[in-house]
């Protein structure tokens, strides 16, 4: 597999002036919303139309929602809601995404060149870390992977 490059990015504690400016400062060219909710009224700019319209008009970026890189709700709230332990949910995150598939659906293609979207602000406890480092050990891929906050 040739190499790819994919950037990571959340939205928290971030206006949308540095949002954006990150990701044109950024080699992204297109946008991968890896969240399980992206219409939320708490996400202000980052909600799914608010930010296909920007993403075009400020960018000329192009959107994609690929739900199937989100966590299922019951795994997000038992780590979110409940407080749940780190360790616990990446566990159960990279069991779904190996349930899923995700190495033999996803189109590598995609993610050349894409910046996964999500909402926490470092990617140290956040599942965009998580899938461009299972994608990178299923695909025995070379995946350069940028890291925006």
């Amino acid at each position: 597999m040739p190499d790819l490059t994919v950037a990571t990015i959340g939205f928290t504690q971030k206006n949308a002036k540095e949002f954006f400016n990150l990701l044109q400062g950024s080699k992204a060219t297109h946008l991968i919303d890896v969240r399980l909710n992206n219409s939320s009224q708490l996400a202000g700019f980052a909600k799914r139309e608010d930010l296909t319209f920007f993403l075009d008009a400020v960018l000329g970026w192009k959107y994609d929602h690929v739900p199937d890189l989100a966590p299922t709700k019951d795994i997000l709230d038992a780590y979110k809601k409940h407080k749940g332990d780190w360790a616990v949910y990446e566990y159960e995150f990279l069991a779904l995404m190996e349930k899923r598939r995700i190495d033999h659906h996803l189109d590598p293609t995609l993610l050349d060149g894409g910046c996964l979207l999500c909402s926490e602000h470092l990617p140290d406890h956040c599942h965009r870390r998580l899938i461009v480092n299972f994608l990178n050990r299923k695909w025995d891929a070379n995946l350069e992977v940028t890291h925006l906050f």
